[in-house]
């Protein structure tokens, strides 16, 4: 990839408007763009209607973000028209998916006026190569159409984040997603194998290519995970992996939470590599139980979903291994699946979360940070105590294979001191994972939410070098402003803040 020779114009600072100054003195003009777009592409190319502009002011997070309006291009042409014309008029630029973000990374929100939205849904391609066990997938596949696609031909694609009925393949892409079987298989970045990248300036480049290796930097690796501040995803080859030929689930009761989190580390302590090892309190079992009705346990104080496939001989030990490891931590009503509907049976209690939520609260409130699994049992234990100590309900549902935390204080926006109470027990959580040696976001990714947090778990030498980076892959500054990395000289005077000023919605 190679940027065309031309002065660094990174927006300027400041608030939101017509005639915002930049380096090399071109001015942020709306007017302008909205008139050029409409006349290229015609009246409806552009939504700008307070009723439209109100369906993408927010992601599935806390935050929100007035955008200039939304595009929802067709084809490429007509991508490449829109970039075009933001980089002619100065506009910045967002992309969306499926807007289940939970970080604030698809909203309009950041420097030098206000951006557009970029709807890539229409890109929805999927082309499977069964032979080559690959797939091209455009940005707006949601995920499970694509593992539906695969599925047809004796294949499955591994990332599968609580979100995938919803989430497209370009936002798993631009958040590095994880989800419950990330302990096996890894995260998104391990199944991308190429992508089309078009930059500010709307020019197509074509990072890594069908082979495991390339020679030379990792461009595709840098662009999985950069929500979207190196430009726009069009098109993404993954990888593919066999069916697995056995399949076995189980669900384990326990009297603590504590024990259940002892249970995990001891399990992988034993050799055992499960697919995927889950875990839920007592709140968040009889909140999903009574809503999706998965047969689970709600007289335990914790359970545990644990998954293993593989080879007969090989997933028949890993059970028999991780039946005696729970038997030590006081694990019993031991559920194991009977057939492929038993297991979906339990694992809708797994994926049914946000859905359970609704019916006991109007809002909430997801953290995703990351502790060593030897700290996991005590950092739970301070999370809920963070929580309590705000007066917050928290239920918590886990990614316990990879010690990555999801507690979920559920809220009501209207409450007069919400605000402050909920940003309090999350600053804390913050804190906690960082006291442990522990990191910022596991899988939902920086965006708006966290981006002053990074000047916590970063050098303001790390920040330098991911700025130059950033800068090098897309020198317009105009895609995703205001995302993921606070400037690197401002860490020394910034107070972190999970929300900006005027964002809670």
């Amino acid at each position: 990839m190679t940027a065309a020779p031309r002065t660094e114009r990174r927006p300027t600072d400041g608030p939101a408007g017509v005639g915002l100054a930049e380096p090399d003195g071109r001015v942020y003009d709306e007017a302008g763009f909205i008139a050029h777009v409409r006349a290229a592409l015609g009246p409806s190319a552009l939504l700008d209607s307070d009723y439209e502009r109100s369906m993408y002011r927010r992601d599935a997070g806390i935050l929100k973000s007035e955008p200039l309006g939304i595009c929802m291009p067709a084809n490429l042409d007509e991508l490449r028209t829109i970039v075009a014309a933001c980089d002619r008029f100065s506009v910045p630029f967002v992309p969306r998916g499926g807007g289940t973000g939970l970080a604030a990374g698809a909203i309009a929100g950041g420097r030098s006026g206000r951006a557009i939205v970029i709807g890539l849904n229409r890109f929805d391609r999927i082309e499977i190569d069964p032979v080559r066990r690959t797939a091209w997938a455009g940005p707006g596949v949601v995920n499970v159409d694509l593992g539906r696609a695969a599925a047809a031909h004796g294949l499955w694609f591994a990332p599968d984040p609580s979100s995938q009925i919803a989430s497209t393949i370009g936002g798993n892409v631009a958040t590095n997603a994880g989800g419950a079987h990330c302990l096996a298989y890894g995260v998104t970045s391990q199944h991308v194998l190429a992508l089309d990248l078009m930059d500010g300036q709307g020019r197509v480049h074509r990072l890594g290519g069908g082979l495991p290796e390339l020679d030379g930097f990792d461009l595709r690796g840098a662009t999985v995970g950069s929500e979207g501040t190196f430009g726009l995803v069009t098109d993404i080859q993954v990888r593919l992996l066999p069916t697995p030929p056995v399949t076995e689930t189980l669900l384990v009761s326990f009297p603590t939470v504590t024990s259940a989190a002892e249970a995990v580390t001891a399990i992988l302590a034993a050799g055992c590599t499960p697919a995927a090892l889950e875990l839920m309190d007592k709140g968040a079992v009889e909140l999903t139980e009574a809503y999706a009705k998965a047969g689970w346990d709600t007289s335990a104080a914790a359970v545990l979903l644990a998954e293993f496939e593989g080879l007969p001989n090989q997933v028949r030990t890993d059970v028999e291994i991780t039946i005696e490891s729970v038997a030590a931590f006081g694990g019993h009503r031991i559920t194991r699946a009977t057939n492929p509907e038993h297991r979906a049976q339990l694992w809708k209690g797994r994926k049914a979360v946000a859905g359970a939520i609704a019916r006991v609260a109007p809002d909430y409130y997801l953290q995703d940070v990351v502790v060593p699994r030897s700290a996991l049992a005590t950092s739970l234990d301070r999370v809920i105590a963070a929580a309590t100590e705000q007066r917050l309900k928290v239920v918590n549902v886990f990614h316990a294979g990879d010690g990555n935390l999801h507690p979920l204080l559920l809220i009501d926006r209207s409450e007069p001191d919400v605000e402050q109470r909920v940003l309090a027990a999350a600053s804390a959580m913050i804190a906690i994972a960082k006291e442990v040696g522990g990191t910022l976001s596991g899988e939902h990714g920086i965006g708006l939410e966290k981006r002053d947090f990074m000047c916590d778990f970063l050098s303001e030498d790390d920040l330098d070098a991911q700025w130059r980076l950033r800068r090098a892959m897309e020198p317009t500054g105009l895609a995703n402003p205001g995302k993921v990395l606070p400037s690197p000289h401002s860490c020394a005077d910034m107070k972190p803040s999970l929300v900006p000023e005027g964002a809670w919605l």
